[in-house]
Protein backbone atom coordinates (compact mmCIF):
# COMPACT_ATOMS: atom_id res chain seq x y z
CA UNK A 1 0.00 0.00 0.00
CA UNK A 2 2.99 2.17 0.38
CA UNK A 3 2.95 2.49 -3.34
CA UNK A 4 -0.68 3.79 -3.38
CA UNK A 5 -2.56 6.46 -4.00
CA UNK A 6 -6.46 7.74 -3.69
CA UNK A 7 -7.70 8.34 -6.47
CA UNK A 8 -11.25 9.23 -7.21
CA UNK A 9 -13.64 9.11 -10.58
CA UNK A 10 -16.71 10.95 -11.10
CA UNK A 11 -19.92 9.04 -12.85
CA UNK A 12 -19.47 8.44 -16.40
CA UNK A 13 -15.88 9.08 -16.53
CA UNK A 14 -13.69 7.02 -19.05
CA UNK A 15 -10.92 5.53 -16.67
CA UNK A 16 -9.24 4.43 -19.42
CA UNK A 17 -10.03 2.68 -23.32
CA UNK A 18 -8.76 -0.47 -25.19
CA UNK A 19 -5.55 -0.06 -26.67
CA UNK A 20 -4.28 2.93 -24.34
CA UNK A 21 -0.95 2.28 -22.36
CA UNK A 22 -1.39 0.75 -19.22
CA UNK A 23 0.61 2.53 -16.84
CA UNK A 24 -1.50 1.49 -13.56
CA UNK A 25 -4.12 -0.25 -12.07
CA UNK A 26 -6.26 0.34 -9.22
CA UNK A 27 -7.76 -1.60 -6.41
CA UNK A 28 -11.96 -0.28 -6.45
CA UNK A 29 -12.74 1.11 -2.61
CA UNK A 30 -16.20 1.97 -3.59
CA UNK A 31 -18.24 2.83 -6.60
CA UNK A 32 -18.70 0.43 -9.23
CA UNK A 33 -16.92 0.22 -12.94
CA UNK A 34 -18.08 -1.55 -15.90
CA UNK A 35 -15.80 -3.15 -18.62
CA UNK A 36 -16.31 -2.68 -22.36
CA UNK A 37 -15.22 -4.11 -25.27
CA UNK A 38 -15.12 -2.43 -28.56
CA UNK A 39 -17.47 -4.06 -31.50
CA UNK A 40 -16.94 -2.76 -35.26
CA UNK A 41 -20.01 -1.34 -35.63
CA UNK A 42 -21.73 -1.16 -32.80
CA UNK A 43 -21.88 0.13 -29.36
CA UNK A 44 -19.48 -1.08 -27.25
CA UNK A 45 -20.83 -3.69 -25.08
CA UNK A 46 -20.72 -3.71 -21.13
CA UNK A 47 -18.62 -7.27 -20.56
CA UNK A 48 -18.34 -6.95 -16.57
CA UNK A 49 -18.84 -4.38 -13.78
CA UNK A 50 -16.46 -4.36 -11.06
CA UNK A 51 -17.00 -3.17 -7.17
CA UNK A 52 -15.00 -2.35 -3.84
CA UNK A 53 -12.49 -5.01 -3.61
CA UNK A 54 -12.06 -5.65 -6.97
CA UNK A 55 -8.75 -5.38 -9.01
CA UNK A 56 -9.28 -2.62 -12.09
CA UNK A 57 -6.63 -3.34 -15.02
CA UNK A 58 -4.63 -6.19 -15.51
CA UNK A 59 -3.24 -5.14 -18.79
CA UNK A 60 -0.16 -3.43 -17.34
CA UNK A 61 1.21 -7.05 -15.86
CA UNK A 62 1.45 -8.21 -19.24
CA UNK A 63 3.44 -6.77 -22.53
CA UNK A 64 2.85 -5.20 -24.42
CA UNK A 65 1.07 -3.38 -21.41
CA UNK A 66 -1.84 -1.93 -23.57
CA UNK A 67 -5.04 -1.93 -22.06
CA UNK A 68 -7.48 -5.14 -23.43
CA UNK A 69 -10.89 -3.55 -22.46
CA UNK A 70 -11.81 -0.53 -21.29
CA UNK A 71 -13.22 0.92 -18.35
CA UNK A 72 -15.88 3.65 -17.30
CA UNK A 73 -17.32 4.56 -13.98
CA UNK A 74 -20.73 3.67 -13.62
CA UNK A 75 -21.04 5.52 -10.06
CA UNK A 76 -18.94 8.18 -8.52
CA UNK A 77 -15.42 5.71 -7.55
CA UNK A 78 -12.86 5.89 -4.95
CA UNK A 79 -9.66 3.71 -5.46
CA UNK A 80 -6.31 2.90 -4.88
CA UNK A 81 -4.20 3.51 -8.11
CA UNK A 82 -1.26 2.20 -7.88
CA UNK A 83 2.36 2.93 -10.46
CA UNK A 84 2.56 -0.11 -12.92
CA UNK A 85 6.07 0.58 -13.04
CA UNK A 86 7.42 1.06 -9.29
CA UNK A 87 5.26 -2.60 -8.89
CA UNK A 88 6.59 -4.64 -11.65
CA UNK A 89 10.19 -3.08 -10.33
CA UNK A 90 9.47 -4.22 -6.87
CA UNK A 91 8.71 -7.87 -8.43
CA UNK A 92 11.83 -7.36 -9.61
CA UNK A 93 13.26 -7.46 -6.15
CA UNK A 94 10.84 -9.76 -4.49
CA UNK A 95 10.25 -13.07 -6.32
CA UNK A 96 7.46 -14.07 -3.67
CA UNK A 97 5.83 -11.24 -4.59
CA UNK A 98 5.78 -11.09 -8.11
CA UNK A 99 4.72 -15.35 -8.09
CA UNK A 100 1.58 -14.21 -5.70
CA UNK A 101 0.12 -10.52 -8.02
CA UNK A 102 1.25 -13.75 -11.11
CA UNK A 103 -1.09 -16.32 -9.42
CA UNK A 104 -3.56 -13.42 -8.53
CA UNK A 105 -3.54 -11.56 -12.07
CA UNK A 106 -3.78 -14.75 -14.04
CA UNK A 107 -7.35 -15.74 -12.01
CA UNK A 108 -8.38 -12.04 -13.10
CA UNK A 109 -7.35 -12.59 -16.55
CA UNK A 110 -9.34 -16.06 -16.90
CA UNK A 111 -12.48 -14.62 -14.68
CA UNK A 112 -12.56 -11.49 -17.34
CA UNK A 113 -12.32 -13.91 -20.10
CA UNK A 114 -15.00 -15.86 -19.36
CA UNK A 115 -17.35 -12.99 -18.48
CA UNK A 116 -16.42 -11.38 -22.03
CA UNK A 117 -17.30 -14.58 -23.33
CA UNK A 118 -20.87 -15.20 -21.65
CA UNK A 119 -21.42 -11.82 -22.29
CA UNK A 120 -20.86 -11.74 -25.92
CA UNK A 121 -22.91 -14.77 -26.59
CA UNK A 122 -25.59 -13.79 -25.00
CA UNK A 123 -25.41 -10.23 -26.83
CA UNK A 124 -24.42 -11.72 -30.21
CA UNK A 125 -25.38 -15.53 -30.42
CA UNK A 126 -28.62 -17.62 -30.34
CA UNK A 127 -30.58 -18.12 -27.13
CA UNK A 128 -28.62 -19.90 -24.48
CA UNK A 129 -25.58 -20.07 -26.59
CA UNK A 130 -23.71 -18.04 -23.66
CA UNK A 131 -24.22 -20.85 -21.25
CA UNK A 132 -20.94 -22.42 -20.46
CA UNK A 133 -20.77 -25.92 -18.65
Amino acid sequence: MSLAREVSFEIDERIFSEGGKADRFWIIHTGTVALDLHVPGRRAAVVETLGAGELLGWSWFVPPHRWHLGAQASSPVRAYEFDAAAVRELCGTNPELKDELCTYVSGVIAGRLRSARVRLLDLYAPHGAGEVP
